[in-house]
């Protein structure tokens, strides 16, 4: 099996949604890192606190033949065309180690997307 990484750079009021709605294309799991950020504008303070570019990064795992639905999936949920809103993108993995109890869903998974 071949597992690919989607992060997800999102605004937290879209993250449950980011994350029921990837659940229910298929990600059998999620991790979810608070973080900020900025993009082309530097960002705003308020006594020495950042007031914007708050964000979360939501991390799933998955097999590589379920990777373009699920990134449709949160494409569907967040307008990312609009500024401001995250930015979604996938990396390769080359090892995995620790996925024992999920091995079968995830095989039954990549069975039924190649037929």
């Amino acid at each position: 099996m071949r597992f690919k990484l989607i992060m997800a750079l999102v605004r937290p009021e879209k993250t449950d949604e980011v994350v029921l709605a990837m659940r229910e294309a298929g990600a059998t799991g999620d991790t979810i890192i608070r973080a900020r950020g900025s993009g082309l504008h530097i960002a705003k303070t308020f006594l020495g606190l950042n007031i914007e570019g708050q964000s979360e990064i939501i991390l799933v795992l998955a097999e590589e033949n379920m990777v373009s639905g699920l990134l449709e999936t949160v494409k569907k949920v967040v307008p990312f065309e609009d500024p401001g809103n995250g930015i979604a993108f996938v990396i390769p993995v080359d090892q995995v180690i620790g996925l024992e109890s999920q091995i079968k869903k995830l095989k039954d998974q990549a069975k039924d997307s190649y037929f």
